[in-house]
């Protein structure tokens, strides 16, 4: 049986006013992926988006143990980043890949294309910016053919 991916892509300064709503529709859109029969989720593991869908996925493995969490990590030095977030849903998380051995400049965006290619559905926490990380994600997984689910802000 195939496995289905779902990752994430988001903007990491989600204001201080939505940060509620983005959680609460980010939990629907996994939700929805785990009725949807998607039980590998994959988190680039950045402040913001990225670790409050971790999180919500963490949440759900405790009663769900065919879900997997897979933290995509731009560089090895990543790994030590002191956020006690990042750390304590990394330790939730069953398993990481490690992108680029350093920090380059193009590391994040190396990331962002593994998770595009390893996921069929992308959820997307979007504000309407013209250039970033975000949009470079959406884009490349139009392109690929994938499902994009855009959660506007």
């Amino acid at each position: 049986m195939q496995v289905k991916t779902c990752c994430v892509t988001g903007h990491r300064d989600i204001p201080e006013g939505k940060k509620s709503y983005v959680e609460a529709e980010l939990r629907k859109a996994v939700l929805a992926a785990i009725k949807d029969g998607y039980t590998r989720f994959i988190s680039g593991m950045a402040e913001g988006v990225d670790l409050t869908f971790a999180a919500i996925v963490a949440e759900q493995k405790e009663n769900n143990p065919a879900l997997f969490l897979e933290a995509a990590i731009p560089y090895r030095n990543r790994l030590n980043a002191r956020d006690t977030d990042f750390q304590r849903l990394l330790k939730a998380c069953n398993g990481f890949k490690v992108l680029c051995d350093k920090y380059e400049p193009n590391c994040f965006f190396v990331r962002n294309r593994y998770m595009v290619a390893e996921s069929s559905r992308v959820i997307a926490v979007y504000d309407g910016r013209e250039r970033g990380g975000t949009l470079f994600t959406m884009r490349a997984a139009h392109t690929q053919g994938k499902e994009v689910r855009v959660i506007e802000i």
